[in-house]
């Protein structure tokens, strides 16, 4: 006798998502953040775990991802996020620029990519 097993994969790769490639993909943002000579300076005195956990927070949002426990926040969000200066135009397109590459590797769909964008550009602006 013969046993056939069913298997089913998500229909949206945004069904596969779930907290820890969130966490991966905001921890590769920041390695592409990080990693521009222009951006770097703005992260220096961050304290970055926590602006991690806001950012993977926010996307998680962005993208119908569930987060179990308490939010974590920056106190005032828009301004605290990098450093006191603000970021120019051009430089908030490419951090956006960046995270889009951070998430096309995960496989979604422009939309969600998009909605990610839409997600977090508020806290950019200072």
């Amino acid at each position: 006798m013969r046993t056939i097993e069913l298997v089913t994969c998500a229909r949206e790769p945004r069904d596969r998502l779930g907290p820890v490639a969130v966490r991966e993909a905001v921890h590769r943002w920041l390695r592409l953040v990080a990693a521009d000579a222009e951006l770097a300076p703005y992260l220096l005195g961050v304290d970055r775990r926590r602006l991690a956990a806001v950012l993977a927070d926010r996307l998680g949002a962005a993208l119908g991802v569930v987060r179990r426990g308490p939010r974590p926040t920056l106190g005032v969000e828009a301004g605290a996020l990098l450093d006191n200066r603000s970021l120019t135009e051009e430089q908030r397109w490419r951090v956006l620029d960046y995270l889009a590459a951070a998430l096309w590797v995960l496989d979604l769909p422009v939309r969600a990519i998009v909605d990610a964008q839409r997600a977090v550009a508020g806290l950019l602006r200072a």
